[in-house]
């Protein structure tokens, strides 16, 4: 399913619960709220985006942990988990989904191009599962560990496509936590997946 429909598809589940959902972006760069806000009466239910690019404004801005960036980099399942909890709290909603990875041209992190993480946190109200880490995602015992759920992507494509697929994708997490799907029937897992496709 294109972006564009599971956006709606995420949008109309929500308004059926009630529920609102707010958007942290690394290198999507703001492209999951303009996909979410193309929906008509996406109002509704979205809060609000913030588009931490910087990775201090990752730490200072969304909460993230300072040693877990410290070790690990921006480019982290753990670290878009804890953007996606962030910016649920921060901006009062029921669900918050995060981006963060590289686009390209170049490595960051010591990670290669197409490496994307893509999380789902939900708040006490909304209607989410426990913490499930997608395997070979992140370290389930980490003490740093965020409630929600995170998937670790190897994306081929260009720049753009590589984007355009990481907003797919975490919608697409994000669809099967409010269908109740198991992590393991959607695309947003540990695979080798062609951008834009």
């Amino acid at each position: 399913m294109a972006a564009a429909g599971v956006a709606a598809e995420v949008l109309r589940l929500l308004g059926e619960r009630g529920e609102t959902l707010a958007v942290a972006e690394s290198l999507t760069g703001g492209l999951v709220a303009a996909e979410v806000t193309a929906v008509p009466g996406a109002s509704r239910v979205f809060r609000g985006s913030v588009t931490a690019y910087a990775t201090e404004l990752k730490r200072e801005v969304l909460g993230v942990d300072g040693d877990l960036l410290a070790a690990r980099g921006a480019v982290d399942a753990e670290v878009a988990l804890q953007m996606a909890a962030g910016v649920r709290r921060l901006l009062g909603a029921d669900w918050g989904i995060a981006t963060t990875g590289v686009a390209g041209p170049d490595p960051q992190d010591g990670q290669p191009v197409g490496t994307v993480h893509v999380a789902v946190c939900a708040g006490a109200g909304a209607a989410s599962g426990s913490a499930e880490v997608v395997p070979g995602s992140a370290d389930a015992g980490s003490p740093l560990r965020s409630e929600g759920k995170v998937a670790t992507l190897r994306l081929n494509g260009n720049r753009t496509e590589i984007r355009m697929e990481s907003v797919r994708s975490v919608l697409s997490l994000l669809l099967e936590q409010l269908s109740g799907e198991r992590a393991g029937n959607g695309r947003a897992q540990d695979t080798e997946q062609n951008g834009g496709t």
